[in-house]
């Protein structure tokens, strides 16, 4: 690796538990100042977002050796890689065509109180029509897309301590 990114695993958890948080507070603001509503998808996303987060928190804060760096990084790059598996079906869902889109839901509020649980859960991970549409795009990318891409980073950086640890 090179040398001038050759920081502790402390602070690669540290960095990634803030990159984590920037996440969710760009999230908070397209919600609440640009007023776009999140879809299920959205949701389990940021939940994703927040369990990796407390990952690297958790890792950072405890400053582990080498075997509890490896737990950790694992830890991390499995929760990352989860919220990618989220995005990957969100942005497959956007592009596909409008008769295969499938049937909008009831809002989260309305399902979690009149819905099981489970059957909450199954539709909050699998996405309804309202996951389809695109509000937002950046350089020609839906906001799912940089989601996905922000999951493969965290993932990487996580995996990558692995082989980041002072050897003694």
């Amino acid at each position: 690796m090179c040398r001038v990114l050759k920081f502790n695993s402390r602070i690669w958890f540290l960095l990634g538990f803030t990159g984590c948080m920037s996440l969710l507070g760009m999230g908070a603001y397209f919600q609440l100042v640009n007023g776009l509503e999140p879809c299920p998808l959205c949701i389990s996303q940021r939940l994703a977002i927040l369990l990796t987060g407390l990952v690297f928190l958790i890792a950072g804060l405890h400053n582990p050796g080498q075997t509890g760096v490896t737990r950790y990084a694992v830890l991390g790059t499995v929760t990352a890689l989860l919220g990618a598996s989220i995005s990957t079906r969100h942005v497959w869902l956007q592009h596909l065509p409008p008769d295969e889109v499938p049937e909008c839901g009831p809002g989260l509020d309305y399902m979690f109180q009149y819905f099981p649980l489970f059957d909450t859960l199954k539709l909050m991970l699998s996405g309804t029509g309202d996951c389809a549409k695109i509000d937002w795009t950046l350089l020609g990318f839906s906001m799912p897309v940089w989601t996905l891409l922000a999951f493969l980073i965290l993932a990487a950086l996580s995996l990558l301590q692995i082989w980041n640890c002072e050897k003694k």
